[in-house]
């Protein structure tokens, strides 16, 4: 009888063990099964099918680890945020990179750092992404791929002897002329440009490069080529060639905006709104084709300029870096860009260092709910729609509101014109094009002369698009778009409106502005824009 209960006992503890080892056997296997799916959900669905057809593609290893820039907000001064965002951006990057560097390395892969977002650009086989992916100090591992620039048809040239001597209708409309009889032109404050690159000699643009002193030309810390000869996807025998020394316009397309924010030849052609602001610029794409990585290197060497051949996270000068920054492109995800996230970080970064981006709607309308292409979709761009110069907008100009997972915003921000705009264009050429890459260049402008009124301004890019929002042409439309009735201001067609340059330059130098705000208010100032 003992026996027998000893041996049933013994019998129950066997199953209970068999079954604990059961349990722990499909537990380890479930955990597996979910380690195995996570790795992979981490993956960006364009990059395996890279794989797949290439054998290779190009990556963005997004890190877990990111800097904290939350104080860079009460930093008053423009040059101070922009140091502390630099620092606080390139330590975050130097402290968790090194690891990641060294499995790269060992795997002989070709890599580039980054620190405006914490993130690597690698060409990689599919060892290496799942290397990455498995990794638990990498978020995500994103696409990088070619993306077309989006432009409405062939430019309309004109010979400079068919030009008109005038200043430009679309200059006129929003009241530009008005605020240089004032005196003020955007002297003081500085513009950047991220485009398919810039003719610098035009005589439109030349005298307003920071790199020209009328006599020598000095390209350090005013110009950066973000487009190098072992991309995949750059035509051979590019026109300007890569890795460029001096500014270069392959495409036509970056020296047109330019002229619109401050091109003057100092003769008949004022096509500019600011044409005493000074520019400095970035090539982010080869021929019309960028990727996120180009885009992210132009941000990221706008936030602190470094020499030809510099090291960003060594060379980089927050003090020379522009007061706004246009950005006539899109990366939209029917051309690659599958992740609307990739640049998010990015933008708000820039305007945490005090930059103003001024983004292109892009060119999808006329439906609602058009806006859909980084960086545009971003809170922390100021999204630009187009306007003829009857203050209708144009057919083309892309339509919110913008949905991002759960969130809605209404999209654009603020309207200019973009329908027929004529300047500046490579071979001394002028030329008129259309599109919201057209009018997001009146909006970086105005923003340069709002900046020469009152160099308070610099650096406080909530206070610079107050004033632009406040001071607009209300516009209405009875289109609908997001729910939007016939009198919404702000709606998602125009935004707060066209912008009026005088309107916001009354609005900035009112003297009871200018001499007893800063002892009521303080010296900075704040505009509301919340519906």
């Amino acid at each position: 009888m003992e026996f027998e209960k000893f041996s049933q006992k013994r019998t129950i503890i066997l199953l209970l063990l068999l079954l604990s080892a059961a349990l722990a056997i499909a537990t380890i296997t479930a955990e597996r099964v979910r380690a195995r799916m996570y790795w992979q959900q981490k993956i960006d669905p364009w990059v395996a099918e890279e794989l797949a057809d290439r054998g290779q593609a190009e990556i963005l290893v997004l890190l877990e680890q990111q800097a904290d820039l939350s104080a860079a907000a009460n930093i008053k001064s423009k040059v101070e945020k922009g140091a502390y965002v630099y620092q606080q951006l390139t330590a975050a990057a130097e402290q968790s990179q090194p690891a990641i560097i060294e499995s790269l390395e060992k795997s002989g892969s070709e890599y580039r750092r980054f620190w405006v977002s914490n993130m690597i650009w690698v060409r990689a086989d599919a060892l290496v992404v799942e290397q990455m992916a498995r990794r638990d100090d990498v978020a995500r591992v994103l696409a990088n791929p070619q993306v077309k620039l989006d432009v409405l048809g062939p430019p309309v040239v004109m010979n400079k002897a068919e030009a008109p001597n005038t200043v430009e209708q679309n200059i006129v409309v929003v009241r530009a002329p008005e605020v240089w009889d004032a005196g003020f032109e955007g002297q003081g404050a500085v513009i950047g440009g991220q485009d398919t690159g810039y003719e610098w000699q035009h005589p439109a643009i030349i005298n307003q490069y920071r790199g020209w002193d009328g006599s020598t030309a000095d390209h350090n810390y005013n110009w950066h080529d973000a487009i190098h000869e072992n991309n995949p996807g750059t035509a051979p025998g590019n026109p300007c060639g890569f890795d460029l020394q001096e500014p270069c316009d392959d495409f036509g397309h970056g020296t047109h905006t330019m002229g619109t924010m401050v091109g003057d030849d100092g003769d008949s052609h004022q096509i500019g709104m600011a044409p005493k602001a000074k520019w400095i610029a970035c090539r982010n794409m080869e021929q019309g084709w960028g990727s996120p990585a180009s885009y992210m290197e132009c941000y990221e060497w706008f936030i602190a300029p470094y020499p030809l051949g510099g090291d960003p996270f060594a060379d980089g000068d927050p003090s020379k870096a522009p007061h706004v920054i246009n950005n006539s492109w899109s990366c939209p995800p029917i051309e690659g860009c599958t992740e609307p996230e990739a640049l998010r970080q990015v933008v708000d970064h820039v305007r945490a260092a005090g930059i103003l981006t001024a983004h292109s709607a892009s060119n999808a309308g006329p439906s609602c709910g058009t806006i859909t292409d980084p960086a545009a979709i971003y809170d922390a761009s100021f999204t630009v729609a187009a306007t003829d110069n009857n203050d209708l907008i144009a057919s083309f100009s892309a339509r919110g509101p913008v949905t991002m997972g759960e969130s809605t915003l209404l999209k654009p921000d603020i309207s200019a014109p973009g329908v027929g705009v004529r300047s500046s264009f490579p071979g001394n050429q002028y030329v008129s094009m259309n599109g919201t890459s057209m009018a997001s260049p009146h909006v970086a402008g105005l923003a340069a002369l709002l900046i020469s009124i009152d160099p308070s301004l610099a650096g406080d890019v909530g206070s610079l698009e107050g004033v632009m929002g406040k001071t607009a042409v209300r516009l209405t439309s009875s289109q609908g778009c997001g729910g939007d009735g016939p009198d919404y201001v702000p709606n998602n067609v125009y935004g707060w409106g066209r912008i009026d340059a005088y309107a916001a330059y009354q609005e900035v130098y009112d003297p009871f502005y200018k001499f007893f705000a800063p002892v009521l208010f303080g010296a900075q100032n704040e505009y509301n824009l919340n519906p």
